[in-house]
Formats: structure tokens, sequence, C-alpha cells
């Protein structure tokens, strides 16, 4: 589909469908140029659906649906993780549900780099799906990518999830180690959110 049939947002209230304190924040910074009011679907009560899809895109849209269903407005979700190479994928959609319930994405990180043991491949993508949903059930969904490496011990206090061990390529910093501006600038939210703006702003 060409940009010139993607549906345009032209609301000044949209939904995050998360209530991951992090995404949204990171969310809101990408927003700020359009003058929109994000609300989190935790602020409105809006519980989470359980994520049964097994694609990135499949989740989000689940999730976008969800929201925009529930408060009647246009709602923004992401699922987005981590595909390492090495372990065909893993943790990937299910990459959250790897730090269990209270979400422990350390213990998450030493999973993945237990998996890993002395395997030489390091690479990893870290990918995301976001997809904007209408009340009337119309969806927009784009994709981003990011490439880089997994890196032992974590490093870095910044970011979020997987950041302290995902090295991007051509950098010598993890994501955790970078301020959120540079991460913004070339995340694989950041990549995904330039393809939504373009098609819907």
């Amino acid at each position: 589909m060409t940009t010139d049939n993607r549906r345009k947002f032209d609301g000044d209230k949209l939904v995050i469908a998360s209530h991951n304190k992090g995404k949204i924040a990171e969310i809101g910074d990408l927003l700020a140029d359009f003058g929109v009011e994000v609300i989190s679907a935790g602020d409105l009560n809006v519980e989470e659906p359980e994520e049964t899809e097994t694609t990135f895109r499949g989740n989000a849209v689940l999730k976008a649906k969800h929201s925009a269903e529930a408060t009647g407005l246009p709602a923004l979700a992401d699922d987005s993780g981590l595909a390492v190479t090495a372990l065909d994928g893993a943790p990937g959609v299910y990459s959250a549900r790897w730090a269990g319930q209270p979400r422990d994405f350390n213990m998450a990180m030493e999973k993945v780099h237990a998996a890993l043991a002395d395997n030489m491949d390091r690479s990893a993508t870290f990918i995301c799906a976001l997809a904007l949903a209408w009340p009337d059930g119309h969806v927009e969904v784009f994709e981003g990518t990011v490439g880089g490496t997994i890196v032992w011990p974590m490093r870095g206090e910044k970011g979020f999830g997987y950041d302290p061990v995902f090295q991007p390529t051509g950098f010598d910093t993890t994501f955790a180690e970078m301020e959120p501006q540079q991460k913004h600038a070339m995340s694989h939210r950041a990549d995904a959110f330039r393809q939504l703006v373009k098609a819907c702003f």
C-alpha cells in the first residue's frame, strides 16, 4: 500500500496501548512535535489483552484494536522484541515473557547470555511493529528494525528491556549507555515511527 492510500491521523488524542512506562515515554517523545495528547491504556484502566499472535505485527494489531474498541479513541500499539540469530530468532515475540512476572529483564538478559553459551555468532536484531487502529476497526501497520550484537556483561543504566546487552552495528555503546535522543534517532521504534509519521501524520 502506498502512503497516499494510508489513513491520516487527524485527532488530538491518542491512546498508547501499553502499560510499559519506558515505552510510553519513548513514544510520547517521538510524537511530541505533532501536538497530540498521548494517554496510556493503563491510565484509562484498559486491561492488556493476551498476546496470542505469533508475529510482532499480529500482536501489535491485536493490542491496538483492543484499546481502540475499549476507549472509542484511536490507539497506537507497539509490539517489539529482540531476535537473536543463534537462538533461531528467540526470544522474539516472547521477549517480555522471558522476563517473567513481575518483569525482570536482568533475569531475561541472563537467560539470553546462558542460551548463547560459547556460540560465536552474537548478531541480533531489535524489531518493532507499530499498529495504529481506529474505533471503526481500520488499522495501519509499520515495521522497523535495527541490527547489532549481544554484549556481556550488561552495560548502561539508561533505556529499558534488553537495552543493556544490545550494541547497535557501528557503535561501541549499548542502547542503555546512549542518551535517549541518540537512541530515539536510530532505534527499531524510530525506524517504524518514521514510516508511521510519513504515512499517517
